[in-house]
């Protein structure tokens, strides 16, 4: 099968490798990601219910714009899976392949909570926590 979806792992779903290394792969760095993890996750779920709320009242632009503007902010993040996933149900959405809308949607909607949680995790790891000052 040729469209299946590869196999669930940390860098295909959330990776900030890349960008850490762009930004110097350094104390700095790794506070200045953080940050940006923290403000892109901050949503939580509510872009999805957005554009689920969307195509229920059958305001297919909206919806459209909805994921369109998730995946360009979670994109940044490493999220390929949820790129993907996101780029079939806009192009569904946009073509109004409604058939296929509520499958799309399923998917995108389990690869965006799998982000969430990576992030999560990544942050709990590796992010600094305010208040402490680094030990010598």
């Amino acid at each position: 099968m040729s469209d299946a979806t590869p196999p669930a792992t940390e860098e295909t779903i959330f990776s900030v490798d890349t960008l850490l290394k762009y930004m110097g792969n350094d104390g700095k760095a790794l506070t200045i990601v953080s940050k940006i993890v923290r403000d892109a996750c901050a949503p939580g779920m509510a872009p999805v219910q957005q554009a689920a709320a969307a195509l229920r009242e059958e305001r297919y632009t909206d919806a459209g714009k909805t994921l369109h503007s998730l995946r360009g902010s979670i994109g940044t993040l490493g999220a390929k899976r949820l790129v993907v996933a996101s780029l079939k149900l806009e192009q569904a959405i946009a073509e109004r392949h409604l058939d296929q809308i509520p499958p799309l949607f399923a998917t995108l909607e389990s690869e965006y909570q799998l982000v969430l949680q990576s992030a999560d995790d990544w942050l709990q790891r590796n992010a600094p926590q305010s208040g402490q000052t680094a030990q010598a």
